[in-house]
């Protein structure tokens, strides 16, 4: 019984079909090329953060620089719990804040510092915040707020003592500004410590470097735009580290999942892999911000524009800039910090330069090889690019192989 497949022989193949074959079956299938969504989404390296990191450096010094100008030149617009000054209020009705801004102004002489409504509805309230009256000052405001206005009291009369006045000191502000002060520096205490204990030294350091990035640049966009310091502005401050300091220990975690074990590989460097970490954690800084937001444009939204509640208002806005210059401290300024602290001292630092070492050799030998190549087919000969590989000690040599090692001395 014979077999209705033969198979040819190698003599009658000719060597183009052997070389086409071979081609056939060794070259993989072209990859696909994934964009920098994608990339992006999967966290497969769509930003080299690290690799552009003096870059980063060089825009984060100049926000820094910028903000720091305008504190010392601009300075901030503190409220009257910082400078001290009188308050007054007294029910809204009708009247709208253009209109009391000119009582005031004729009242006094001057303007107020600010006049708001706060509330809606009939449950509104007209604020206003000056510089310290004295009595007299306080008694013809009055007066002149009643004239124009009629406020009424609780039982819908009209009547002068709807209108209430106080004077608040600048030494509450002082004790507040006082006591944030501690809570801040006991908080960097423990972030120090918890950081060192649960990753490393270096982590904790990138890490205080980035929450005092944070403070100065919100304080700056304070500064910048001429937002009313307030005591809600002080807490509002302390309650962003906490969200600067999360995202950043996500970032680390990562960093330190990717480089555990790496100075005994030499294929990445610690850089290489904290870029990775970026990359692999950048969707959930993104999300985490986003979500966060919204809460905070829903506060702006509500407490600010529907209900008027003005200590809502600062504590809103400082939460929106603290959120955002925290996720971008945390991806572009403390973890290329990190690696740059990393790769200047320390076992990391050697390792890096034994990968690039390793690297520049291996590049060396792949150009020495190009050039043979070039060499062999400008001469004519054919260049064989297969592997060399020693025969093991011992094993008989190949057919055909030429022999090698000293040759006996002829004897004539």
């Amino acid at each position: 019984m014979t077999n209705s497949h033969t198979t040819p022989s190698l003599g009658k193949v000719s060597p183009t079909e052997i070389t086409d074959v071979f081609a056939a079956v060794v070259e993989p299938p072209p990859s696909p090329k994934h964009g920098f969504l994608n990339r992006l989404y999967t966290g497969t390296g769509a930003i080299d953060v690290i690799g552009k990191r003096r870059m980063w450096y060089f825009i984060t010094v100049v926000i820094v620089l910028i903000s720091l100008g305008s504190m010392i030149f601009r300075g901030f617009n503190f409220g009257i719990d910082f400078e001290g000054g009188s308050r007054i209020q007294f029910p809204a009705g009708t009247a709208t804040t253009g209109e009391v801004e000119e009582v005031y102004r004729s009242a006094i002489g001057t303007d107020p510092v600010s006049v708001q409504t706060v509330g809606t509805g009939g449950s509104a309230t007209m604020l206003i915040r000056s510089k310290a009256l004295d009595q007299t000052q306080v008694e013809a405001l009055n007066n002149s707020l009643f004239g124009k206005f009629q406020p009424k009291d609780k039982n819908g009369n009209p009547s002068r003592a709807a209108i209430s006045t106080s004077d608040v000191s600048e030494t509450w502000g002082g004790q507040i500004t006082k006591k944030a002060l501690i809570a801040l520096a006991v908080f960097l205490v423990l972030v120090a410590v918890y950081i060192a204990v649960r990753f490393e030294f270096h982590m904790a350091i990138a890490a205080l470097a980035a929450l005092a990035f944070d403070v100065t640049v919100t304080a700056g966009v304070y500064s910048i735009v001429g937002f009313e310091v307030t005591p809600a502005t002080v807490i509002g401050i302390l309650t962003i580290l906490g969200f600067s300091l999360y995202d950043s220990v996500v970032v680390f975690d990562k960093v330190d999942e990717n480089t555990h074990g790496i100075l005994h590989l030499t294929r990445r460097t610690y850089g290489e892999q904290a870029n990775l970490a970026i990359n692999q954690t950048l969707m959930r800084s993104i999300n985490t911000a986003l979500i966060g937001i919204l809460p905070i444009v829903g506060l702006m939204v509500i407490a600010v524009w529907m209900l008027g509640v003005g200590t809502l208002k600062d504590l809103a806005l400082v939460q929106l800039v603290g959120l955002l210059v925290g996720t971008y401290s945390s991806i572009f300024f403390a973890t290329p910090l990190l690696v740059s602290i990393k790769e200047r001292w320390g076992p990391v630092a050697a390792h890096t330069k034994r990968v690039l070492a390793k690297r520049a050799n291996a590049a060396g030998a792949r150009a020495g090889v190009a050039a043979e190549r070039r060499a062999t087919m400008a001469a004519g000969r054919d260049f064989d690019e297969s592997p060399r590989r020693q025969r093991p000690a011992g094993a008989a040599p190949r057919p055909g192989a030429r022999p090698s090692g000293k040759r006996p001395k002829r004897r004539n």
